[in-house]
Order: C-alpha cells, then sequence, then structure tokens
C-alpha cells in the first residue's frame, strides 16, 4: 500500500432488478427491492442487480458482494468488481449483475458488502410468503413488508 491508500465510504447501495445505461450517461435503477413478496417457492430471477456508490477514499479496490441464505450457511450468489479511486474528490459507482439468482425458502435473506475483505454494510432481504392477492399471511388489504 502506498501513503495515498485511504479507504473509501460507502455513500449508497441499492438492489434492484435492472440498471440501465442512458443515452445521457445517467442511470436508471429499476424495480428497487426491499423484499421479495411472493406465494411460491422456489422464485427466481434472471438478474438481479446491486448498484453501489463510493466516495472518499485514493487508490486501487476490490469490491466483493455475497448474498446469503436465511440460515447465512452459505452464499447463494457473489460477484466481484476492482475498482480504482485517483483522489479524495472522485468517486466510483458499481454494478453488480446476479444471473439466475434463485430463493429457495422464507426467510430474510442478507446482502454483504465487502471492500478489501472487510464488510462494509449488511442489508437485509426478506423473502415473505403472500396469498394470490399479494397479502401477506392471508390478510386483505395488509401490505406491509
Amino acid at each position: 500500500m502506498s501513503d495515498d491508500f485511504i479507504l473509501p465510504d460507502l455513500q449508497a447501495a441499492i438492489l434492484c432488478e435492472d440498471v440501465r445505461a442512458e443515452i445521457s450517461g445517467q442511470q436508471t435503477l429499476v424495480g428497487v427491492l426491499g423484499a421479495i413478496p411472493t406465494p411460491n417457492l422456489p422464485i427466481g430471477f434472471f438478474k438481479l442487480c446491486l448498484w453501489t456508490r463510493w466516495c472518499g477514499g485514493s487508490g486501487d479496490f476490490v469490491q466483493k458482494c455475497l448474498i446469503y441464505d436465511p440460515e447465512e450457511d452459505q452464499a447463494i450468489a457473489q460477484a466481484e468488481i476492482p475498482f480504482t479511486l485517483a483522489d479524495l474528490n472522485s468517486h466510483a459507482t458499481n454494478v453488480h449483475f446476479f444471473g439466475g439468482v434463485q430463493f429457495q425458502k422464507y426467510g430474510t435473506y442478507h446482502v454483504e458488502i465487502q471492500i478489501d475483505d472487510e464488510i462494509r454494510l449488511r442489508i437485509p432481504l426478506p423473502v415473505i410468503q403472500v396469498d394470490a392477492q399479494g397479502h401477506p399471511g392471508g390478510l386483505p388489504g395488509n401490505r406491509e413488508f
């Protein structure tokens, strides 16, 4: 490590179904996920994305993301992205693409974000049983996730 190595801050992290690159160079996040309501398991996603923004650091880094099952004994998906921050005023926007992720059981999964093998954030992702109309526990009108 050089003297100008400074571990960056995680400014934002959003789990979503897609990240689209616009002609303007901006990004559009589609289907932001806070929970996964489903009447049946397993439920699969053709694609899941984790959008992150890092700032306030300098150096070369590796961002690693893992999605753990409710027992947290195994990762059901993982990805890595190397990135560089030239100085404290620069930022890096990373997008992990997870293909073919399947959730096999109900419960709270965790999305873990690491940088250089240090955990920086854990996001809970509940997979919730709902009835065919989308009501948790079969209670009409109760849409709290």
